[in-house]
């Protein structure tokens, strides 16, 4: 029914398009891809770097120094915190004590972030990689594998066989490539 209501899906991705250029601008996102998109009440910091077909859902907060690679996705509820204070400091209340120097998050490209996972600031998700829902992230997720957990620690891999992992290094790898987006429930 919806489907027949949207057509075949411009009246969709017109409606898309308009809904991220109003977040670009309330957001001061100067440095996301044209296909970016970000869902409703996330708490994103100006100097994101979103590559092409990344998407960011529902109640994010993003701090400063991210960048997401192309077609990364994040769940609903993921943060992206820590470096807030200095609590290393003596004598001096966690309210006053500054904030450190701001290490860059690096999310690779084509990773998934589960619902609700909390990735600490510094930390790298390699190419490809995976972060189970609730998952901890406190130290480097290496391409392709997959973590979960609290704190977060290998559980998989994405690919078993060396030649699916080439396979989807070379796609990655090449120019970027546009398909049909998962619209979710809506779809027949």
């Amino acid at each position: 029914m919806i489907r027949k209501l949207l057509g075949r899906g411009e009246i969709f991705l017109f409606l898309r398009g308009r809904v991220m250029a109003w977040r670009r601008f309330r957001y001061g996102l100067k440095h996301v891809h044209s296909t970016f998109y970000m869902g409703s009440n996330c708490e994103v910091m100006s100097d994101l770097v979103a590559g092409p077909y990344s998407f960011i859902n529902n109640d994010c907060a993003i701090q400063a120094g991210v960048t997401l690679g192309r077609y990364t996705l994040l769940g609903p509820s993921v943060a992206v915190v820590g470096a807030d204070h200095r609590p290393d400091l003596a004598g001096v209340p966690n309210v006053f004590s500054g904030r450190p120097e701001i290490l860059k998050t690096l999310i690779g490209d084509d990773a998934w972030i589960g619902h609700g996972s909390t990735i600490m600031h510094g930390v790298t998700i390699g190419r490809g990689a995976i972060v189970a829902a609730g998952a901890v992230v406190t130290k480097d997720v290496p391409p392709y594998e997959i973590h979960g957990g609290v704190p977060a620690r290998k559980i998989g891999e994405r690919f078993p066989h060396a030649i699916d992992r080439a396979r989807h290094d070379a796609m990655l790898a090449g120019p970027v490539v546009h398909g049909e987006l998962a619209r979710g429930l809506l779809d027949p």
